[in-house]
């Protein structure tokens, strides 16, 4: 699920009231394990969508979270008097109560059990406060959608002093600097012959750079005009050197990371780290999410089903073992061969 905060706000204003698009936005985040938020931190779009220069886009994080919880708290509220005397008939505890209340948000027993732990409250549901329910609402909305803020256009001139104000705002690991528009412009090179591209990082190679290299045929890549090349260079300098990458991936990556997820990439071939068939070019094609703890077995078993596992290959070549845990950066790169 992703919100994007540089779409037009004014749109879903009110959602919490069950307005307009507003309502069904609200609707589909019950569906989501994890929020993308993106921000356009250059400023230059206001909160109704509108061109413009010096906007906050601080103001968005504030905004999209208030609507989360004031939509949650106000369904809770217009029912706590029949929910109290119901969890007091029944004799019920609080996690019972409340998962029968934040099901319809995707609340799990496992959430709404963390949310009370944080909270650690004394007194009984039945003479809680507006203020402790208040409390319990922010406290699960934080667990429900744990949320990854996709700070974009980072090489706009104004994007370093919003940056900064977002970051004493929010936890440094639910933050990812990104240029989407520069992903989009490499990617589509990268497509067309102009240039290598490894997604997540900042290699780039161009024709020219590989000839440089020794490859006399420049991998074969088109030739660059010299607009193209100012253009590549100018990505370099403001984003790709400055910050290490795009940081779309990165984005992605985040959220799988809170969530407690290990991305698995499985190919082909481990040396050029292909998917595809023969004469495919595409590098790290496919991705599998899996739980913390998994092994290489089970990834084997979620991937290739019950075919005959002959072996397992890591990066390198370097065969792997069935029992082995795989985590980010180690194991995560497989080729399952199949055969008896």
């Amino acid at each position: 699920m992703m919100a994007r905060a540089d779409e037009k706000l004014q749109a879903i204003s009110r959602a919490h009231e069950g307005k307009g698009l507003g309502n069904k936005f609200l609707d589909d985040l019950r569906h989501a394990d994890a929020l993308i938020h993106v921000v356009d931190v250059s400023g230059t779009t206001d909160a109704e969508g509108k061109p413009t220069r010096g906007y906050d886009p601080s103001e968005d994080i504030i905004w999209l979270r208030s609507e989360i919880v004031r939509w949650i708290e106000g369904n809770l509220l217009e029912k706590w008097g029949s929910i109290k005397r119901r969890h007091v008939a029944l004799k019920a505890n609080p996690v019972e109560t409340l998962q029968n209340q934040f099901s319809g948000y995707g609340g799990t027993t496992q959430i709404v059990a963390r949310t009370l732990a944080r909270l650690a409250i004394k007194e009984p549901l039945e003479q809680w406060t507006s203020k402790t329910i208040s409390a319990v609402v922010q406290t699960f909305t934080d667990e429900k959608f744990p949320t990854v803020f996709a700070l974009n256009k980072i090489d706009h001139p104004d994007a370093d002093k919003n940056i900064a104000k977002i970051a004493k705002m929010q936890d440094a690991e639910s933050i990812v600097l990104c240029s989407a528009i520069s992903e989009v412009f490499l990617r589509k090179l990268a497509k067309q012959g102009f240039i290598k591209y490894v997604e997540g990082s900042e290699i780039v190679d161009t024709r020219d750079d590989l000839v440089e290299m020794g490859d006399i045929d420049g991998g074969g890549l088109k030739e660059l005009d010299e607009k193209l090349k100012t253009r590549i260079e100018n990505l370099k300098d403001l984003v790709l050197y400055r910050f290490g990458s795009t940081g779309v991936v990165q984005v992605l990556s985040r959220a799988a990371q809170m969530l407690g997820l290990v991305p698995i990439f499985p190919v082909r071939n481990v040396h050029t780290l292909g998917s595809g068939s023969a004469g495919e070019n595409f590098v790290f094609r496919d991705c599998v999410l899996v739980k913390k703890g998994t092994t290489v077995k089970d990834c084997a078993r979620k991937i290739m089903g019950d075919a005959p596992l002959a072996y397992v290959e890591g990066a390198g070549g370097v065969r792997v073992s069935e029992d082995e845990v795989v985590t980010v950066g180690k194991n995560d790169v497989l080729s399952f061969k199949i055969g008896r």
